[in-house]
């Protein structure tokens, strides 16, 4: 029981790790064992300073690049197998938002939105299947998606294929886990609600007044995101297979 929620000695990726929800995560990979965890994020000057700070809490790498092209995803694939020959945590949390009213929406933003959110999610999990299946011959290795309470129910805001893309990639690891369950990988997915972020900058600037229309009365903590995330990525969480837990203080099922 006292390793239940260990991560000691395991490798991990998580994508848009340099900020945000992926950088809470990421902090708490490491506070919690972790032997190295790699982040990824577009801007390199970002992602390298966010991995040097991190680094106070363990080994952690900056491989800066775009994954929303194919390309940018091989690349990723690629660094990643150069230095390691097996991978026994990927989080794809990279995504975007797009809001505009639905008579001038554009398909730039459309397009933008639903490949970050979507497509690459499946193809990075492809392209790094080998190494995953190496770390599953000692112990089941993990994916978690992170997907967004927009995609469980609807929010006001026009941001329409936001929320589409989201309920996309819960539907999405319930396929994805019941073709590599077999295999000892388990695929499962966050739904975070409000938390303080670039992309929520709502509910980073305007904590109190975001708060009122939460249930639990406040916006999520960095604990909050990370304990989630070590309870899927660790012993605790082996036999979630294809469930999404919502983290979001109970806003999902009050809208």
């Amino acid at each position: 029981m006292q390793d239940l929620f260990s991560l000691e000695g395991r490798v991990a990726l998580v994508t848009g790790g340099s900020r945000g929800i992926g950088r809470m995560i990421v902090e708490g990979f490491l506070r919690h064992g972790a032997a190295r965890v790699y982040i990824t994020a577009r801007k390199a000057a970002a992602c390298d300073e966010a991995a040097q700070e991190l680094s106070q809490f363990g080994e952690c790498v900056s491989l800066p690049g775009d994954i929303s092209t194919t390309e940018g995803v091989q690349g990723l694939a690629a660094r990643i197998q150069e230095r390691e020959s097996k991978l026994d945590i990927l989080v794809n949390n990279a995504g975007a938002a797009w809001g505009a009213g639905i008579d001038e929406f554009p398909e730039a933003g459309w397009d933008k939105t639903v490949d970050l959110n979507m497509k690459t999610p499946f193809f990075l999990t492809q392209a790094l299947l080998a190494p995953l299946r190496e770390a599953a011959k000692a112990r089941v290795a993990k994916v978690i998606n992170i997907a967004s309470i927009d995609g469980l129910s609807v929010t006001k805001e026009e941001t329409y294929p936001y929320g589409a893309s989201k309920a996309g990639l819960i539907h999405m690891t319930k396929r994805m886990a019941l073709r590599l369950a077999p295999e000892n990988i388990a695929v499962s997915a966050i739904a975070p609600g409000a938390f303080a972020s670039d992309m929520n900058r709502v509910a980073r600037d305007h904590a109190d007044a975001v708060a009122k229309f939460i249930p639990a009365g406040r916006i999520g903590e960095a604990e909050d995101m990370a304990g989630a995330a070590i309870y899927l990525a660790s012993r605790a969480g082996d036999y979630v297979v294809g469930g999404t837990l919502a983290v979001d203080g109970g806003v999902a099922w009050s809208r």
